[in-house]
């Protein structure tokens, strides 16, 4: 029975409490109340929270965006990360990519010039995959993490205090309100007793409400000063809470340098990857820049002798090619390198290169060339050979 009345009078009380804090506040909003200013200081450190929450959302968010583009993906993580379980590993895109472009290197062939650099292109781009995926996961601890801890710990607890430092302002308000009203009353009936009213019931009973008055006036002052007391107290705590934002601001610098470095590692990886595929694919310019404009190649036989081994190459454009014994100019010629033979290869004729499996040769690539033909040098012998019989070394 006595428990019944404690929960029946704390709920009376706290029905009470929130009755007079919303009547407080609405009359604050109407203009028929006066509202207890916070200190400019204070004041500000609110203002600084807040506006760190928003633009910390909203860099968390863009972020998050940005290392994961796929919505689904996202959506998908964050479930996984509320059910406190790890999610599933995925192939990223340029893993995926990458895939393909070995598989159909594979599919047209690694001793072709295409299936080749299909093959070289798919491995970098698994390569840049896997540099992605660590740079996610190191954003994620180094930088997420931590943006994500000050929204969902250190803000919840500095919201919490704000709203029960304004609860306390409101209690504070009405405790104010309540004395004020107390005082007029009291003001008032005096001003009726000195009237000298006749009747010695009136007087008895006048004299009994004034005293009613006056202990009603000095309950409110008590209460006043406890209210006060209340106020001044978390406004104390929200202050110290909200001072430690600008210990936040520094951690977050040093987050954000952390990303920093993690996107400089990431960029100079590709940048890496990308400059070891260009001097892989890039040596020979008129095979792989200029295979749409590529005229075929024919021997023609000279005026002057009929003998193959003398003869001279065209294009269909006009641009003649001499014989093997005069293409090392450097005029036309570029890109010379080191191949290793994959296949044995007999020469068709004078102008070609006969090959043997697993030795290293001298190539580089002519003018005019057929884009299946490198031109080959072996000490003294010079001649065409097939590129899909070669493997380009580094």
């Amino acid at each position: 029975m006595n428990i019944m009345d404690f929960n029946v009078k704390k709920l009376a009380a706290d029905a009470g409490t929130f009755l007079s804090r919303a009547v407080q506040f609405t009359e604050e909003k109407l203009g028929q109340a006066e509202k207890t200013e916070l200190d400019a200081h204070l004041e500000n450190l609110l203002s600084k929270a807040e506006c760190t929450k928003i633009w910390t959302e909203k860099i968390m968010k863009q972020t998050e965006v940005l290392l994961q583009p796929n919505p689904n993906a996202r959506i998908e993580e964050f479930v996984y990360e509320k059910l406190d379980r790890k999610a599933p590993s995925r192939i990223n895109n340029p893993e995926l990519l990458g895939q393909y472009m070995i598989d159909a290197g594979t599919e047209f062939g690694p001793g072709t010039a295409y299936g080749n650099a299909l093959i070289k292109c798919g491995e970098t781009q698994k390569r840049i995959g896997t540099a992605d995926r660590e740079l996610i996961q190191t954003s994620a601890l180094n930088f997420l993490t931590p943006l994500r801890n000050f929204i969902e710990g250190d803000y919840k607890t500095i919201a919490k205090e704000r709203k029960l430092l304004q609860n306390k302002r409101l209690d504070l308000d009405a405790a104010k309100t309540r004395l004020k009203k107390a005082k007029a009353a009291e003001t008032r009936a005096s001003q009726l007793n000195s009237a000298r009213l006749e009747g010695d019931n009136i007087m008895v009973n006048f004299s009994y409400m004034l005293n009613f008055l006056h202990v009603k006036w000095l309950k409110s002052e008590q209460e006043l000063r406890i209210t006060q007391s209340e106020f001044d107290r978390q406004a104390e705590i929200t202050r110290l809470l909200l001072e430690g934002i600008s210990s936040t601001h520094a951690h977050h610098l040093r987050c954000l340098n952390d990303f920093v470095e993690a996107q400089m590692t990431y960029y100079a990886q590709c940048y890496q990857y990308m400059l070891d595929l260009q001097k892989q694919l890039g040596s020979f310019p008129s095979i792989y820049h200029c295979n749409n404009n590529q005229t075929s190649v024919a021997p023609i036989p000279s005026a002057s002798s009929n003998v193959i081994g003398s003869s001279a190459l065209t294009s269909t454009s006009g641009l003649v090619i001499t014989s093997p014994s005069n293409l090392t100019d450097p005029k036309e010629c570029s890109g010379s390198r080191k191949a290793r033979v994959l296949y044995d290869y007999d020469a068709a004729n004078s102008t070609e290169l006969s090959l043997l499996a697993d030795e290293v040769i001298t190539v580089f690539s002519v003018i005019g060339m057929d884009s299946d033909w490198l031109m080959g040098e072996r000490g003294n012998q010079k001649g065409r050979v097939p590129i899909t019989y070669l493997e380009l070394l580094n």
